[in-house]
């Protein structure tokens, strides 16, 4: 499209469109506002709110995430999978159908160690110096002391659970992370509340956290706002394309004229992505939290336990504890056992903290991760327009993940050379 061809309105640029304000759409509606677009934010959500995922996530701005969810040997766990409901992966009977192509496609990401190691080598660099990135971005959005740098630990009972995940440690050291190893005594130091069980930790001194996931979003929405950009709080529906060249994203209360678009609508981007002429495998990956109010003790750094697979965090709402993976729909019913389980290893692994908490200081909570089977988002232009553009499906590292992928949108958006590679994000390998 010429500029002749774009519909430039008195004071401002291009009219782009970002569908959904969420922690991507967020960042990308502040990129394209200093990129000079004139910016519409279409979310029928509170931004930042409780139905959001960026709302209740694991807090972790983790530059180490590089590791997908499937790996060598899967397969062999898909019976337990579908036994166990209450297991760190579990998957519904009932959604078994539905689910079995994307199914499919997801061990066979994870079936070789190259496989693993190719799919950390295109993430690595969509995640670099996202502690640094979102500090500035907070901090812009007055809200700079929610991004914090205190480093994130793996944790495990002894050296030889360490061990027993060399494949993702290696590959981790192979694409450039780095880590403190600590011994007992050092854990003992560093964190005293923790579970005596525990003699060993990972380091990583690059990873940072963010202490309120919904406020920090919710801010950026609201200096895009400041910055000029309009929120409307409608769901985009659709798509006028014309000769290849985007007219207008449909809403259920008509169209707005636009000349490009981006697609960040987490989970719920597949019906939009396939309107603008990319069918693509995006699933919901439901994740819960369980958040402790007024703990009084906890971690002084974010770790995650060997033995809980969950993200444990100081929030300023609370001790929250994040994890677990759920394949049943958009649709499903919560299951709050799993959130129970979530609470339950919290307690054992902070002993300090009270063993008959009311009800009203545990707060519980289930969203949606939006995931790829192959781990890696979609970053690209749409197969019916150049005009639409995709940003989703960035599974566990959505959050850490916004900033840069803010920044490849615009470059795309603009004909400009995207800082880092976007052909492994390209949302046409599905085709």
């Amino acid at each position: 499209m010429s500029a002749a061809d774009m519909q430039v309105v008195p004071g401002g640029g291009p009219h782009l469109v970002v569908i959904g304000a969420g922690i991507v759409g967020a960042a990308t509606a502040l990129a394209a506002l200093r990129e000079g677009f004139r910016v519409t934010i279409l979310e029928p959500g509170e931004p930042g709110g409780e139905q959001a995922a960026s709302y209740g996530n694991g807090c972790w701005l983790s530059p180490m995430s590089v590791i997908p969810p499937s790996s060598p040997g899967l397969w062999k766990k898909v019976p337990k999978f579908l036994a166990d409901p209450l297991g760190p992966l579990a998957i519904r009977w009932s959604y078994l159908p539905r689910v079995l192509p994307w199914l499919a496609r997801y061990l066979w990401a994870g079936w070789t160690e190259a496989k693993v190691e190719a799919t950390a080598r295109a993430l690595r660099p969509l995640l670099v110096d996202a502690p640094a990135l979102h500090k500035e971005l907070a901090e812009e959005a007055g809200v700079g002391h929610l991004i914090e740098r205190r480093g994130l630990a793996y944790i495990y009972e002894n050296r030889a659970q360490f061990e027993s995940e060399a494949m993702a440690w290696r590959i981790r050291r192979k694409v450039g992370v780095e880590w403190l190893e600590l011994g007992a005594d050092e854990m003992r130091q560093r964190e005293p509340d923790l579970d005596r069980r525990y003699t060993f930790a990972a380091l990583v001194e690059e990873g940072g956290h963010c202490r309120d996931p919904g406020a920090y979003v919710a801010a950026l929405v609201a200096q895009a706002r400041a910055e000029g950009a309009e929120l409307r709080r409608q769901a985009a529906t659709g798509f006028r394309i014309e000769e290849g060249r985007l007219r207008a994203v449909e809403t259920g209360t008509g169209e707005v004229a636009c000349d490009k678009a981006v697609i960040c609508a987490g989970a719920y981007s597949r019906k939009l992505a396939a309107a603008a002429g990319s069918r693509v495998p995006l699933e919901t990956e439901r994740g819960y939290h369980a958040m402790v109010v007024d703990p009084g003790v906890g971690p002084r750094t974010p770790l995650m336990p060997y033995d809980g697979k969950m993200s444990v965090t100081w929030t300023d709402k609370g001790l929250r504890c994040a994890g677990q993976v759920e394949i049943a729909g958009l649709e499903a019913a919560p299951n709050w056992k799993r959130a129970e389980i979530l609470r339950d290893h919290l307690l054992r692994s902070f002993p300090g903290l009270p063993r008959d908490l009311p009800a009203d200081r545990v707060k519980v909570w289930m969203g949606h991760r939006p995931s790829m089977p192959d781990g890696l988002p979609c970053i690209g232009p749409s197969g019916a327009s150049p005009d639409v553009l995709l940003a989703f499906g960035h599974g566990h590292v959505g959050l850490v993940a916004a900033p840069r992928t803010a920044r490849l949108v615009m470059a795309l958006l603009a004909g400009r050379r995207p800082e880092v590679a976007v052909e492994a994000f390209r949302p046409a390998r599905f085709s």
